[in-house]
């Protein structure tokens, strides 16, 4: 799903392909089963669905993912960034990724920083710190059990904003709530079929925010969707 083949649209937006773009409305209308959302800014914080779609990759040695909208409008991107030759070939060959720091860059629609997020190697339980471009930090998604159906605090200054709920051991979704333990948001993983599920190590989910949500909470809710697969999942799966 590169972004070379997108074409912009009449208001100028790029937009996926076609056939990507039936795509993705078929994993928001019908795998994830949200029905279209009236609404929207055209931006990664300012959309009521995000789509994010791994690339298929037989062996993954970084993580990188498309974000588009209920349409198929290209938002933005997460690269892994950061990795040398040699830590490559370290994911390659021993599964320890959950012991390795993980750096992520959230990217805009014309590839500029939007969020970068780090995972610091853990040992039980972890944590992603979000940071602005600048490096100013947002808040940080904090593991909170290590044991049973996982959670994560959404927390601002060490003080807990939300949370982040694993709907069951697997994690396949998650519900996100605010402080008073309302949901906000929910993360839906989509099916794509059992020879891409074999064969590939491709992950695709469907962020639905229930209502707009202000600074600082919607990118931490933004940051955890985009980074469920990388840094969430596995802590929830696993115990790590």
């Amino acid at each position: 799903m590169s972004q070379n083949t997108n074409t912009p649209d009449i208001a100028g937006q790029p937009t996926a392909p076609a056939g990507d773009s039936a795509k993705v409305q078929r994993q928001v209308q019908r795998q994830a089963g949200v029905a279209p959302v009236t609404g929207g800014g055209g931006t990664l914080f300012s959309e009521p669905v995000l789509v994010v779609n791994q690339k298929a990759k037989l062996i993954e040695l970084t993580n990188e993912y498309a974000v588009f909208d209920q349409q198929g409008a290209t938002l933005g991107s997460v690269v892994q960034v950061g990795q040398s030759g040699l830590r490559k070939i370290v994911r390659l060959l021993f599964s320890i990724d959950q012991y390795l720091t993980h750096k992520l860059e959230i990217r805009d629609a014309q590839g500029a920083p939007a969020l970068l997020l780090t995972r610091p190697a853990k040992f039980i339980k972890s944590r992603v710190i979000v940071q602005r471009p600048d490096g100013q930090e947002v808040g940080q998604i904090v593991q909170q059990n290590a044991i049973g159906k996982i959670n994560f605090a959404l927390e601002v200054g060490g003080r807990k904003v939300g949370a982040v709920k694993a709907e069951n051991w697997r994690a396949w979704n998650f519900s996100i709530v605010d402080e008073t333990d309302t949901e906000i948001a929910r993360i839906t993983k989509t099916w794509e079929g059992l020879a891409k599920t074999m064969f590939t190590t491709a992950d695709n989910y469907v962020l639905q925010i229930h209502r707009p949500l202000a600074e600082p909470l919607i990118s931490l809710v933004v940051a955890t969707a985009l980074t469920v697969d990388t840094a969430l999942k596995q802590d929830a799966r696993g115990l790590g």
